[in-house]
């Protein structure tokens, strides 16, 4: 990776529960602070005292759709306010654990979210702003539920759902793809993680270091 980048960055990581985020974020952060790089690492929900304490409602509280979707925004404003744009005009890259993508995927995809609602709330909560890139982890849904069976945690309520939302959910992840593919690049995450920690490295290194 030679060259350096003209701006600080912001890079979300998608895809269902199980298909091996959280490993790959850690090596790029690791990788982009080799380079002398300011990294913040964070998450959604959450990323903030009030954005975790949503996050635990999130995960654990049964209710409505619409309530739910609210709540993401919610929690995703004030990440966005208190975290995510200070750190960027300060010139610190972001790198999130999952972001609106991820509303459209769970909420719209995953529940049936009517599609305007949640354009109306991405229009409000962040209009004209998005990541830099997005790293789309793609892998069927059985392979993910047993991944995500072996670690022996207990499962929160989105992880509790069956198998046809997940189905629904990676359906609408390629949709959003393929709707803004210069934005989203989706990784088949069926593969080794070596092989797709140097896909990683290779797609960061040509977006933002040629």
């Amino acid at each position: 990776m030679n060259g350096t980048a003209t701006r600080a960055r912001f890079i979300t990581f998608e895809g269902i529960d199980g298909a091996g985020k959280s490993s790959q974020i850690a090596n790029l952060v690791e990788l982009l602070r080799g380079r002398g790089l300011d990294v913040d690492q964070t998450r959604e929900p959450g990323g903030t005292p009030l954005g975790e304490r949503l996050r635990e409602l999130l995960l654990h509280e049964p209710m409505h759709l619409e309530t739910e979707a609210l709540l993401m925004f919610a929690a995703r404003r004030e990440h966005l306010a208190a975290r995510i744009l200070p750190a960027l005009a300060a010139g610190r890259w972001v790198v999130c654990d999952r972001f609106t993508d991820a509303t459209y995927a769970y909420q719209v995809g995953g529940r049936g979210l009517d599609e305007a609602r949640f354009e109306a709330l991405e229009r409000w909560v962040h209009p004209d702003f998005q990541p830099d890139l997005t790293l789309v982890f793609d892998l069927p849904p059985e392979i993910a539920a047993a991944r995500v069976a072996a670690t022996g945690t207990a499962p929160d309520r989105f992880e509790r759902e069956q198998r046809d939302f997940f189905g629904r959910v990676r359906a609408a992840y390629l949709l959003r793809a393929r709707r803004d593919p210069a934005r989203v690049r989706v990784i088949a995450a069926d593969r080794a993680p070596e092989t797709i920690r140097a896909e990683l490295e290779a797609i960061v290194a040509e977006r933002f270091f040629p």
